[in-house]
């Protein structure tokens, strides 16, 4: 099972990683008062569907106003969004994820999951942020950065520092996104997920590290033990 952005980010949130201010919107009123209650000068206005390439396809828009929130919201909503992954046919967008733009001063990419090859879990890490992982893997693999995971242990702290190093990031960052990274693995096991990506994971202006992008997938098998989570099947 797959869910949205702003139910992956609700989980995130919940295990301690950090994760833009904003919330859920169903209605162009509605988007408007979320917009209102963030303190920001400037929003983002997100389409909420199942597939990616949403900024590509219009559906990923930047606002400098309140008003520019209303506008986007009455573009976006109940559009049919038509992506890479979506096909001709398109998806139509019922609902809206409302955040506070951040100065973004670089994009990674994160991600843990399980490799059905070793039958491990396995962290996965690249300066590429923004892009689709195939293509990084495809074009660039030396790029991904792959930290085995043992079952019977979790990622180790060392494994995580090792891993935001590896991406470059010093000092205070660094730690910082260790800790973001050992928090997406208890999002990832605690709600026995079989993937928890963040694309892209970002480094602010001011050092800080924060989930820009959420994506969290789930074995159908397991949902029986987390019916929390089973209520966010889209069913649309």
């Amino acid at each position: 099972m797959k869910i949205h952005e702003y139910q992956a980010k609700e989980l995130f949130r919940k295990y301690g990683v950090p994760v833009p201010n904003g919330k859920s919107a169903d209605t162009i009123e509605e988007a408007v008062q979320v917009a209102k209650g963030i303190d920001s000068k400037k929003w983002v206005v997100k389409a909420q569907i199942h597939a990616g390439g949403r900024g590509k396809g219009g559906g990923v828009k930047l606002a400098d106003s309140i008003d520019e929130v209303k506008s986007h919201a009455e573009s976006i909503l109940g559009m049919t969004l038509v992506t890479h992954q979506t096909g001709p046919e398109g998806r139509l967008v019922q609902k809206l994820l409302v955040e506070e733009a951040l100065p973004i001063k670089k994009e990674l990419y994160v991600a843990i999951l399980f490799d059905r090859t070793t039958a491990k879990s396995v962290l996965i890490a690249s300066a590429s942020g923004g892009m689709e992982i195939e293509e990084v893997a495809a074009t660039n693999p030396e790029a991904i950065i792959r930290t085995p995971i043992d079952t019977l242990f979790g990622l180790q702290g060392y494994q995580a520092r090792n891993t935001a190093f590896a991406l470059g990031l010093e000092g205070k960052t660094a730690l910082k996104a260790a800790s973001l990274f050992m928090a997406l693995y208890k999002t990832y096991v605690e709600t026995d997920s079989s993937l928890a990506e963040i694309n892209p994971m970002i480094v602010t202006e001011d050092g800080d590290v924060l989930a820009l992008d959420g994506k969290m997938n789930f074995d159908d098998n397991a949902l029986y033990r987390h019916p929390d989570i089973a209520a966010y099947r889209d069913l649309s």
